[in-house]
């Protein structure tokens, strides 16, 4: 029986990239569906996004923090095969979830995911501007036009209301979470946990 694994996360979070990238690749090896939710982390954050300075401020993490997580991150992301820099200024990820709601409708929101994560992640690209989502969508297989069209409407907006939602009622509070037979499993798992975690979920689907 087919195995289906809802995941909450945000483009913002280098552990998301990295988990799902993960768990996409296990996925893969058995009978197991990934429907990926977006959960915005920073609503409070301004439409501008917010710099990596003003962001440690506000969490009171000294540089040599800032500089240790990034170490542990790289060190993560090396090991799933991803190459993350450390952003100066962080977007605000709320445009880039709406338009994945609507990749999703598309049939492309895999596709969308891993194009905006490697923008974000990788090229330094500002995924809170239309026009940078615009164009990543296109290239993603999204028609720039109908994209814009969905971020103007309340529809997406409410999607994301629906997904934090959702996601208090299972007691989730950080990203990536993955609901596996509505058991959370927080952050990013290494291959081996991961494969272990959703072998031991088809047995007992199987099971019943």
């Amino acid at each position: 029986m087919r195995l289906k694994v809802v995941v909450f996360s945000d483009f913002i979070c280098p552990f998301c990239y990295i988990g799902l990238s993960t768990a996409r690749r296990v996925a893969a090896e058995s009978d197991v569906e990934l429907e990926c939710r977006g959960y915005e982390i920073h609503p409070d954050w301004p439409a501008e996004g917010i710099s990596a300075r003003a962001f440690c401020a506000r969490q009171g993490i000294s540089s040599s923090q800032w500089r240790d997580t990034w170490e542990h991150i790289g060190r993560l992301a090396s090991r799933a095969g991803l190459a993350l820099k450390p952003r100066t200024i962080m977007s605000n990820s709320r445009l880039a979830l709406q338009a994945a709601e609507f990749a999703r409708e598309r049939d492309a929101e895999r596709s969308f995911e891993e194009r905006v994560f490697r923008a974000y992640f990788e090229q330094g690209a500002d995924i809170g501007d239309v026009q940078v989502l615009a164009a990543l969508g296109e290239e993603a297989g999204v028609k720039a036009p109908e994209l814009g069209v969905a971020l103007a409407s309340e529809k997406y907006r409410e999607k994301l209301a629906d997904n934090a939602a959702t996601a208090r009622r299972y007691g989730v509070t950080g990203v990536p979470t993955f609901l596996v037979r509505g058991l959370p499993i927080v952050g990013a798992q290494s291959e081996e946990t991961m494969r272990e975690i959703f072998r031991r979920a088809q047995e007992r689907t199987t099971s019943i």
